[in-house]
């Protein structure tokens, strides 16, 4: 060992194990051979599970112990001029004992055991140096010599039980040292470590988000796996959090958080004023009051969650004898198969198995997950699907391998798998049936997948927020300057007085007696008069249905400046209705309708006598005879032909299956099988009336409510639909006598579905009897006006069919030969078959055919609205409140029903902003609108994003000036976005409007969220602050009743804080005038008293003062502009009433010291009663509108305050009391106290009156 040796280190702390073997190698080398052992290797890790470190190189093996120790555990690697570790996991504990001597044999058993286990290729690399470090040849014994002292004094570790060996090369002269060492980890942890061990794991399994991950749901199987429980969860609290979280919410308000340390420091003797009951009564109450509501509030949401969870399904039971149980829809977990009925709400995401159609489809409503009123076909598992019946879902063994929960409606990706290897079949979103969707016509059986908060409809939800109103804030934040004038009127004081002694006691003595500069009351009273407010909506009549869900927040009805509103179910019925039919010449509307159905009637001999005549020319052997009524020669078609072509095409070019009701074995309306009433979720969306119609009514299934409109009409005027498949459709034409109704039955030949990109659909039909092939084509007049021949009238009438608010259809035809559609055909399989560009080439070989076609007809439909949408619309436009409309449908519908609802002013342009997908169209679409003063913004969701990427604040201005915006084709999470950015860019306040579970997250995140009840469902209902009926109610929920909320609790907090104000500054005079002394001016009772029994009544009776009648507020909408502004209720009004506080307070308390010089004990009842009348007068001049209950309540209050002159002795001289010079006195000081403010208040009513007095 020499003395540059490298001492020797432990690493306990790097213990992994709790017995393990350290190993530390030193090696001390002549300096004259420091370069022969300078070369660097490799790390290198064995196989036996430790690492070594850098290590000079050794070649070779060695014969002796240490060398062939050395040699195989270094072996290939480098040695370093310092210690290098290696630690030795030893696994047979057997070993240990024999480790721990420290004699040579265990070190050569260690060199054997380590050999062993390492496996080292050194150990095969032929005859070389086994001199570690060496790089000469030679065979060279290593010598082992053992030093237990020398290795003790080295490393320090004697006494800890460790042992050395040291091996001398004898070559190079160099020594190394290795040292054993022996240690055990303790078994027992710390009491510390296993709380912070429970802690982690508790927070990690309450709190941290749920990690979404894809699954295997098994057919037929139960599925071990845990997944959310399939609820409807509109709570903001449960049994846990419910105090915790209500009492934080409360205590964020400076008000109460300030009053709960100013009635703890009540326990501290020494800085004691009063009774602790003063400072606690009030506080406890306030929060009472706050617990009880938001209990009452979140029971409410629980049982109306309750109602909508308990919603009963069938759920397929292989033990059950009937086949199938009926469960809950809370207790639907994943792997479960169920069965949906028509019209029911589907209530977890399923894959759809089995469909009661042959062909496995089934048509879905959207509206209430993405607002499209389009039906929507859905398919089944073709492998499900061939099944003969549901009970043999249980014995095949298969799976669905499905993809992570995800907020993309629009896609889905999952796989179908067979037990016994067969081919996988993919499955896409034509395979799914989402939550909160309804179920068509027909049944379906699905396989639960998601459940509860895993859905795609809670997914795009946002979590129910408490929220808290602007006025609120404002409050909040007077609070916050009212706290900062009882600091610096204490410091005044203090100032004053000097800071000798213990100053800081005295300094929170003062705080303590102007803290009722900040009254407690006010919470009290203004959650009293939110329930009030909430009470009167609910009652009036003129809305009624109306329900405050939240009572929180009505205040924030008057001051909305944006509403945003959903289209279906909100602004419109979703019924589809056929207003106008155009054929050219003559156009016809609900009045002429009849005269259609006559000229059809009169036509059908004539189409009799042709089907005979085809017949009997077929049977003959002869060729078909073609039409000769309308062949040839235009001049020579018969009178009515127009009608007849338009309608026959109405009636067959379209997607429409008639559809029956099996159990009763007719067909019937949608709307005589609904199940829940009228105002059922599940009630079907499509019920066209069709006056005129026979007893046999038909039910339509579509992808479109336009379409089954335009059926149900030619089925109105003599030509019905009764039949359809994938091949054929079947028309009844109506004749005079029932019994001779005449069917012409077409073959469909190709069927050409709408697209957003074509906006025209089209079908290619051959006539069974005659053979004639007809291709029919209908499609928006932008598109087909290029595609008909010349006209002079289809531009003009679109035109003024679109400004009444109606959709257009034009329709039109073209006559095909045998030959030409041959040739159609081969050129559009071989299209279909392509490759490459598929849909380019197909649409290509399609417009090929759309050339010179024969215009027949251009329709209207009109979306029926609700009831008195179009003047709610125009209230609150003059109102100053700007209207969004924010739709998941196409932008053409959404335009239409912006259009007939008047969202849009009749001299009001409309911007439509086209696609938009990079930067620079985004750019030449702003600068475009930028342009268009004063027109209204049609945008859709994808281009939205494109712009709010790029241009977000460029955007915002512009949208936010506009007087409308259009926002269509919406997904549910950016409806809450727009929300969410008007907030953040304007400041204003929002209110939003649906009635669909889409509209959800739009309601929860605005500052005011208004839920419609009908037949879209509850869902919005149950989320929103408040529900309404109706559209129309909104304009009286906001003009009328938000108005007086706000009013009404501007006046009322002002006063209250005006009544803490004026008897601060009474207890600040008096500790002025009488040496600065920190002792409170009344008592006791009479604190308490003042803001309760003396006061609490008049002043509480403002919530029933209003400035204006409610038919003013609805005639002069123009008021409500006001109120945005926020006047009633800013720092202007606060500081008046200060100013009037101090005003009133230094009257009061000097005109006691001035007029009662000799009698200083009776100051107390002297002021104290001036104070109650002043209090009294000011209320009364406050007033606008006088109630019975107001007068009521003044003369209660007077009456309370007289009995307490005459029972309280401790603090009034009955004798006094009954004196003449009291009464004069204190009539002198309330009148110097309160005339000036009424001439004040006169002569401003006079000069400069309010906008509202003008108009009475």
């Amino acid at each position: 060992m020499t003395e540059n040796s490298v001492p020797l280190r432990d690493f306990d702390e790097e213990s992994e194990t709790d017995s393990e073997t350290e190993l530390l190698i030193r090696r001390d080398v002549p300096s004259g051979n420091k370069n022969n052992s300078n070369h660097r290797g490799r790390r290198r890790k064995s196989s036996s599970g430790y690492s070594g470190g850098d290590v000079d190189a050794g070649v070779g093996s060695s014969a002796a112990g240490a060398g062939s120790f050395l040699g195989n555990l270094f072996g290939g690697n480098s040695f370093g001029s310092a210690a290098g570790q290696i630690r030795y996991r030893n696994e047979r504990s057997r070993e240990r004992a024999k480790n721990s001597n420290g004699s040579y044999s265990s070190i050569s058993k260690l060199a054997q055991l380590t050999h062993t286990s390492a496996g080292v290729a050194g150990a095969g690399a032929g005859a070389g140096s086994g001199a570690v470090g060496g790089s000469g040849s030679g065979s060279g014994n290593g010598v082992i010599t053992t030093d237990n002292a020398a290795a003790a004094a080295a490393s320090g570790d004697l006494g800890n039980g460790g042992t050395h060996s040291t091996v001398v090369d004898p070559e190079s002269g160099a020594s190394t040292v290795f040292y054993q060492h022996n240690r055990r980890k303790s078994k027992s942890r710390s009491i510390g470590n296993v709380c912070k061990l429970c802690l982690c794991s508790c927070w990690r399994k309450w709190f941290r988000p749920r990690e979404l991950r894809a699954r295997t749901v098994n057919l037929g199987r139960v599925n071990t796996e845990k997944f959310p429980p399939n609820e409807i969860r509109n709570q903001k609290y449960n049994f846990i959090t419910f105090l915790p979280l209500v009492l934080f919410e409360q205590f964020r308000f400076f008000l109460n958080l300030y009053f709960l340390l100013m009635a703890l420091s009540q326990f501290i003797p020494d800085i004691r004023i009063g009774y602790p009951y003063t400072y606690w009564g009030p506080l406890g109450f306030v929060l009472m009051v706050t617990i009880c509501r938001e209990a009452v509030d979140d029971l409410r949401r629980h049982q109306r969650d309750h109602e909508v969870n308990s919603q009963k399904y069938k759920r397929l039971s292989a033990t059950n004898g009937s086949g199938y149980e009926m469960v809950p829809s809370s207790k639907l977990k994943v792997g479960d198969i169920i069965i949906v009925e028509k019209n029911e709400r589907v209530p977890s995401d399923l894959i759809l198995l089995r469909t009661s159609d042959r062909s496995g489809s089934v048509f879905v409503r959207t509206d209430q997950l993405d607002g499209e009123t389009d039906w929507k076909p859905r398919l089944a598992v073709p492998y499900t699907q061939k099944l003969s019946r549901d009970s043999e879902l249980h014995s095949i063994d298969a799976s669905f391998y499905v993809e992570k929960p995800q907020n993309d409606i629009h896609s889905f990706i999952a796989t179908f798998c067979m037990a016994d290897g067969s081919e996988d079949t993919g499955l896409s979103v034509e395979n799914t049936l989402w939550a909160n969707t309804v179920v068509a016509a027909g049944t379906a059986t699905g396989i639960v997948i998601y459940t509860g908060c895993e859905t795609r409809s809670v997914m795009n939800n946002s979590q129910p927020r408490s929220k808290v109103g602007l006025l609120d804030m404002e409050i909040n934040g007077l609070t916050k300057v009212l706290f900062c004038a009882v600091l610096g009127l204490s410091l005044v004081m203090m100032m004053l007085k000097g800071f000798g002694g213990p100053w800081y006691r005295y300094m929170f003595r003062f705080v303590l007696l102007f803290s009722y500069i900040i009254p407690i009351s006010l919470r009290v009273n203004l959650d009293m008069g939110k329930a009030f407010y909430s009470w009167q909506m609910q009652n009036d009549s003129n809305i009624q249905g109306t329900v405050v869900r939240s009572t929180t927040i009505p205040e924030e009805l008057g001051r909305i400046s944006y509403v945003l509103t959903d289209k279906t179910g909100t602004l419109t019925q979703n019924e589809m209705v056929f207003k106008k039919i155009h054929l050219g010449i003559v156009s016809h509307d609900a009045d002429t309708f009849h005269h259609i159905g006559q000229m059809i009637q009169k036509l059908s001999g004539n189409i009799l006598q042709q089907q005979q005549g085809s017949v009997s020319s077929s049977s003959s052997g002869g060729e078909s005879t073609k039409p000769v009524m309308f062949a040839g020669n235009r001049m020579r078609r018969p009178e009515g032909w127009r009608e007849w072509e338009a309608v026959r095409a109405l009636a067959l070019c379209h997607n429409v299956t008639p559809v029956s009701d099996d159990e009763d074995n007719r067909s019937v309306s949608t709307a005589s099988t609904v199940t829940g009433g009228n105002n059922s979720p599940t009630k079907s969306v499509i019920n066209i009336e069709a006056p005129g119609s026979t007893d046999t009514e038909h039910q339509y299934q579509a992808a479109s409510p336009d379409e089954i409109a335009l059926v149900k009409w030619t089925e109105q005027v003599g030509l019905t639909l009764i039949a359809r498949d994938l091949n054929t459709m079947t028309l009844q034409v109506k004749t005079p006598s029932e019994d001779n109704d005449i069917l012409l039955h077409y073959q469909i030949l190709q069927l050409f579905p709408f697209t957003s990109e074509s906006k025209r659909m089209g079908i290619i039909v051959r006539e069974s009897k005659s053979g004639q092939i007809t291709f029919y084509l209908k499609g928006a007049d932008v598109v087909m006006s290029s595609i008909v021949q010349y006209n002079d009238w289809l531009s003009e009438e679109s035109g003024n069919m679109a400004r009444e608010g109606l959709r257009t259809l034009v329709v039109a035809k073209k006559v095909l030969t045998e030959e030409q559609y041959s040739d159609f055909e081969t050129r559009y399989n071989a299209a279909r078959l392509s490759i490459t560009d598929r849909v380019a080439k197909v649409a290509a070989v399609t417009e090929s055919l759309e050339r010179e076609l024969e215009l027949l007809c251009l329709t209207g439909v009109e979306d029926r609205l609700q009831e008195n949408v179009r003047p709610t619309l125009e209230l609150l436009r003059n109102a100053g409140v700007r209207v969004w409309m924010l739709t998941g449908d196409k932008l053409e519908t959404a335009c239409c029903i912006a259009k007939s609802s008047q969202l849009i002013g009749r001299n009001q342009g409309l911007h439509v902003l086209r696609s938009v997908k990079t930067r620079t169209d985004a750019h030449q679409e702003l600068n475009s609108f930028r342009r268009k003063q004063g027109h209204a913004l049609v945008i859709s969701g994808e281009s939205l994003e494109v712009c709010l990427q790029y241009y977000r604040p460029e955007f915002l201005e512009l949208a936010t000036a506009s007087p409308a915006v259009v926002c269509c084709r919406c997904s549910p999470t950016q409806k809450a976005q727009v929300v969410a950015l008007i907030q953040k860019h304007t400041g204003k306040r929002t209110c939003a409007v649906g009635d669909g579970g889409n509209d959800v997250s739009m309601i929860q995140q605005a500052d005011a969220g208004v839920g419609i009840e009908g037949r879209e469902g509850r869902q919005a209902s149950l989320a929103g602050d408040f529900s309404i009926p109706q559209f129309s109610h909104i304009a009286k929920l906001l003009l009328i009743h938000g108005r007086r909320s706000y009013k009404r609790s501007a006046a009322l907090s002002q006063f209250v804080i005006h009544r803490g104000l004026i008897i601060t500054t009474l207890q600040a005079v008096f500790s002025a005038v009488f040496y600065l002394s920190s002792v409170a001016l009344y008592q006791g009772f009479l604190m308490v008293g003042y803001s309760t029994l003396y006061t609490m009544f008049p002043v509480f009776s403002l919530v029933l003062d209003q400035d204006i009648t409610s038919e003013t507020a609805v005639t002069y909408p123009e008021l409500y502009k006001d109120l945005s502004k926020g006047r009633s209720l800013s720092y202007k009004t606060f500081f008046i009433w200060v100013l009037i506080s101090i005003y009133q307070g230094g009257v009061i308390m000097y005109g006691a010291l001035i007029l009662f010089v000799d009698e200083f004990i009776h100051i107390v009842a002297i002021s104290f009663s001036a104070l109650i009348m002043t209090e009294l007068i000011m209320v009364a001049l406050t007033v606008r509108t006088w109630h019975r209950l107001m007068v009521l309540a003044e003369l209660f209050s007077l009456a309370l305050y007289l009995i307490s002159l005459a029972v309280l002795h401790e603090y009034f001289d009955w004798e006094f009391i009954w004196s003449y010079d009291f009464l004069w006195k204190v009539s002198l000081i309330t009148l110097v106290s309160c005339l000036p403010l009424y001439i004040i208040k006169f002569l401003r009513k006079k000069c400069s009156p309010p906008s509202y007095l003008k108009l009475s």
